[in-house]
């Protein structure tokens, strides 16, 4: 099955997907959030033919949930009005860090790997919903 991963921001949400034998989580997108974001992450669902969504919820060191963690609850409510498959939530902590880490090593202008961090940040998430899935099939 193909996932998408969302790591939803105010202001911008990154987008990965994963191969259909759930191996390879790849960055996808960076959208604007504040534009019809629900109606452009329904239109690639279709188009990427996913089969299911996992968000990445930013839960505190402690686990609590933070304004954060529930604005991207609310996000994740409206979601699934307007998407026909299951939405997942993934533990995100770190993942901008690790992101950062990644593009930190690349060749990019800081302008350049800003517009890429949270489609990266998207893909360390589905990653470790993708590792989290194996290791409980096993």
């Amino acid at each position: 099955m193909r996932y998408m991963a969302i790591d939803y921001g105010n202001k911008r949400i990154g987008l990965a997907i994963c191969d259909a034998s759930e191996t390879l989580a790849s960055p996808l997108a960076v959208i604007d959030a504040r534009q019809k974001p629900l109606e452009k992450i329904a239109e690639l669902v279709t188009r990427e033919n996913v089969g299911a969504i996992v968000v990445g919820l930013p839960l505190n060191m402690d686990d609590s949930q933070g304004s954060q963690a529930k604005i991207t609850i609310a996000f994740a409510e409206r979601l699934k009005k307007e998407v026909a498959v299951k939405v997942f939530f993934q533990d995100e902590r770190l993942s901008s860090f690790a992101a950062e880490q990644k593009l930190a090593r690349a060749e990019l202008s800081r302008k350049k790997k800003r517009k890429h961090l949270d489609a990266v940040a998207a893909a360390e998430i589905l990653e470790a919903f993708l590792q989290k899935g194996r290791a409980g099939r096993q």
